[in-house]
């Protein structure tokens, strides 16, 4: 019996070479994320190493972050003072101050160097020969004052700076043109991949980055023979109970930082192998659907094998080789394939962003045991079903031929589990939506697995009925071949369900991704034309906060009418965390467009708040009630409600007057600046807003469209993305298609044989086939995109309550679009089986038995 598996993997090779295929593109996947997660993450971890290399002890001052907010009075801050008494420490054998925070550097033209969450500026702390060995200088020295700085070799590289240059460099606030006087190497993670660092003299980098005479850290090093733990403990014992600083060792920063890297691949290979799992559950369909063709056409033989003695485990037992066979040798395939890939991404990668840490390819034995074991069971348990079908063939079936087709009970029990699995996700998927909010999320993901499953199980009984909707239309375009197209379609409803199956899963995710993608971007565009009246929206790139004279230098700016900054605080309204945003009442009615249920705007004015329909409902209050603010210093105060406004638009909960807000918040946090211009957008507007921030690289001046169109494009390029993760499973799902097509014009020869010899010319045998695979393409694409519109329109239901206004968008073109490409898909699946169905010899087919 093993003899005879083997010999019928090698006789069937043809038969079985999609299926090989379709094994081998999931595991590659497997294998390709496992390899480029591990050399990716090692090479991050390398890049790290060092980081912390010249760290014993960091001390960090929470408090000191690029709010420039100054600590409550009584809290001890990380000066001058705070370094000297730590390097006092008996174990210390120096303590430095260090100053890091937000700079963006300008290029040539003006525009930011790099991206801005990888833009970093710090002080320069030379000793007593000049030099700061955290920064070697490789040309001309270190800065000395406010307008000199230096650059990191890649970053002045990339912007063709050299020393004596003028290079402008800017944070939230003021630009500085500076000197540059020298050009540094240096092992910091944010230089190394990619980012800008950007060096200043300790004066000028607390003014800019934090305030003077304060540092965001203290670095200690430990004297020989004093261990990291014991100088740790010596600074807690110094520093006391504050709970304002973090108090580490550079070992235990290190592996802190190794673990952060780990959990950032861990996610990224998670995210990979959800879509690679995608592609191999498609490939269950395409094996099981092979093998079953395969025991149908070998029916005779099975049925011999029984006759001569062959036991039923026997018969089981030789299929289920087979697709060990088939598993073991397409996983192999496939993991030379996946360490492809692996070095592709790599490859990627570095293209993406050339200061990428890159290094050897990793290749772990769990890699390869991992990618072996997945390829073989996927491929043996889609075969068990087909194997045991193939045990219950009865000896006597040797003396017929044909396929023996299922029973009615078979599918009366098939289609009543269907119906139940489909009945149950779909009610649970209504009830996910109908919650509203996040709670119903897993419902609906748990719903639409079941829903999907159950659509699956469903797919015989909905091919027959669907197909034959279309009947009277392939009748029209392909007269006689397209009839026959439909009844071969229909002639096995669980062959075409199987082959379709794979269709569906890809559109039904690509369809939920398309309509979600959709709906958001339509909501947030409604909400900004409906809410805002501004021309322009000014902001940091980072999404920090303005400078305070930022808002002032805009207001003065040629060409504005009216601008306020928009600034924001969490407090606690009658005991419950919202956002507060603060604006300028004089100029509300200017910028934005509130819907008022009740009140007035001009309550903020008088100091009164305005709060949204459901922040008014859960405090029980309406305009002329009375609210309670607590403050961050435990004090509160009794506000009284001016009005008010529906949910939704681009400010919070709770609206008050600047004012009000920066009695109890000093330096409330501003990321954006609203403006109004005397004749609208304009460029000259807009280049005047420029030149008011000082042509600051990292403030952005954009237009309502552009604030629209960023919006568009992140979205777009979140779509794209998950395309291209889920094309390897409409690929896998296209060679499917080819594979059935292939089994199937084998295993009609004899019909296509009298088709022939009846008249059919071989144009009209193509036509056939090529008609039958539309026809199966399209339906598993209609099932999928009916399925996916309604998984998003649920998944819509549950993120109403963090995105007011969003409802359902269906982009009927974008979903013609799908469909016009699932019949592509079938024209072009159904090249290959045609010309081979159209080349078949008529008098060879007709004899075959």
């Amino acid at each position: 019996m093993y003899r005879t598996a083997l010999r019928n993997v090698l006789a069937h090779k043809g038969r079985l070479l999609m299926t090989a295929l379709a094994v081998m593109l999931g595991t590659a996947f497997v294998a390709g994320t496992m390899v480029f997660s591990d050399t990716f993450g090692k090479a991050m971890r390398d890049n790290n190493s060092k980081s912390y290399s010249d760290v014993s002890v960091q001390v960090v001052d929470r408090s000191a972050d690029s709010s420039r907010r100054r600590t409550e009075g009584g809290n001890e801050t990380l000066d001058d003072a705070a370094v000297q008494k730590l390097a006092a420490l008996p174990g210390s054998a120096g303590a430095r101050g260090v100053v890091s925070g937000f700079t963006g550097v300008s290029d040539k033209k003006g525009d930011l160097i790099g991206q801005f969450w990888a833009a970093k500026g710090a002080n320069f702390a030379p000793g007593q020969n000049g030099a700061d060995p955290r920064y070697p200088m490789a040309e001309g020295r270190g800065p000395q004052n406010a307008k000199e700085i230096a650059l990191d070799r890649k970053t002045a590289d990339k912007a063709g700076y050299k020393v004596g240059d003028t290079v402008r460099v800017g944070a939230t606030g003021p630009v500085v043109d500076a000197k540059l006087t020298g050009i540094f190497t240096t092992d910091d993670p944010v230089a190394n991949s990619g980012g800008t660092l950007t060096l200043f003299d300790r004066a000028t980098a607390q003014q800019l980055l934090l305030q003077p005479g304060r540092y965001s850290s203290v670095v200690l090093t430990a004297k020989p023979g004093t261990s990291q733990d014991d100088l740790l403990a010596q600074v807690e014992q110094k520093l006391g109970d504050n709970s304002q600083f973090d108090i580490e060792t550079g070992a235990q920063l290190k592996a802190d930082e190794e673990a952060m890297i780990t959990k950032g691949t861990d996610s990224l290979r998670t995210m990979l192998l959800v879509f690679a799992g995608i592609s191999l559950f498609v490939g269950i369909f395409i094996i099981a659907n092979t093998f079953t063709m395969l025991v149908a056409q070998r029916t005779k033989e099975l049925a011999l094998l029984r006759a001569i003695g062959a036991s039923r485990k026997q018969v089981t037992r030789s299929v289920l080789i087979e697709a060990l066979a088939i598993g073991t040798v397409s996983a192999a395939a496939g993991l030379l394939a996946g360490i492809g890939i692996g070095a592709g991404l790599q490859s990627l990668m570095g293209s993406l962003n050339e200061n990428m840490p890159s290094g050897s390819l990793v290749i772990k034995p769990m890699t390869i045991a991992v990618t072996v074991l997945v390829g073989v069971l996927v491929t043996v348990l889609s075969a068990l079903l087909p194997a045991r079908r193939a045990a219950r063939i009865a000896p006597v079936a040797a003396m017929s031929s044909g396929d023996q087709p299922a029973t009615q009970k078979s599918l009366l029990i098939r289609n009543t589990i269907g119906s139940l699995l489909a009945a149950g996700g779909l009610a649970l998927i209504g009830y996910g939506a109908s919650t509203g909010d996040d709670s119903g999320r897993m419902p609906v993901g748990l719903g639409a697995f079941l829903a999907l499953i159950g659509v699956f199980v469903l797919l015989p009984l909905l091919s027959r009925p669907v197909v034959a909707l279309v009947g009277p239309l392939l009748r029209l375009v392909g007269g006689t071949p397209g009839r026959l197209a439909q009844q071969n379609a229909v002639r096995n409803p669980r062959r075409t369900a199987a082959t379709a199956a794979a269709l569906t899963i890809g559109l039904t995710l690509v369809t939920g991704l398309t309509v979600i993608g959709s709906s958001i971007s339509g909501a947030l565009d409604r909400t900004l034309t409906s809410s805002v009246k501004a021309d322009y929206l000014v902001s940091t790139a980072n999404g920090m906060s303005l400078s305070p004279q930022i808002p002032a230098q805009i207001a003065k700016a040629p060409g504005v009418a009216a601008s306020s900054p928009m600034s924001s605080a969490y407090w606690a309204l009658n005991g419950s965390s919202q956002e507060v945003t603060g604006l300028d009442p004089a100029v509300f009615d200017q910028l934005l467009k509130v819907k008022l249920t009740s009140g007035s705007t001009a309550s903020l004015a008088q100091g009164q708040v305005l709060v949204d329909a459901d922040v008014a409902k859960k405090a029980g209050v309406t305009a002329g009630g009375t609210v309670t603010l607590s403050y961050p210093d435990r004090t509160s105060s009794t506000y009284t409600v001016g009005g008010v406004y529906e949910k939704g638009g681009v400010v919070g909960s709770v609206v008050l007057a600047n004012s009000e807000i920066a009695k109890h918040e000093p330096h409330p946090r501003t990321p954006d600046v609203l403006v109004k211009g005397a004749n609208g957008a304009t460029d000259a507007l807009k280049q005047s807003l420029k030149d008011a921030t000082g042509s600051n690289p990292v403030i952005k001046v954009k237009s309502m469209q552009e604030v629209r169109d960023d919006f568009s494009q992140t979205i777009t390029f979140a779509l794209n993305m998950m395309y291209g993760l889920l094309a390897m499973s409409v690929l896998v799902a296209i060679l499917g298609v080819i594979n059935t097509l292939a089994m199937s014009v084998f295993e009609r020869k004899r019909e296509i044989g009298m088709l022939r010899a009846i008249g059919l010319d071989r144009r009209g045998i193509k036509r056939m086939v090529r008609l039958e695979s539309v026809v199966i393409s399209l339906f598993g694409a209609g099932i999928g995109l009916l399925l996916g519109c309604f998984i998003a329109w649920a998944i819509n239901g549950t993120l109403e309550s963090s995105l007011a206004g969003l409802t359902t968008v269906l982009p009927y073109g974008q979903l013609a679009l799908f469909l016009v490409l699932a019949g592509l898909v079938g024209l072009v699946a159904a090249i290959w089986p045609a010309r081979r169905a159209s080349k078949l010899d008529i008098l060879e087919s007709i004899k075959t038995d």
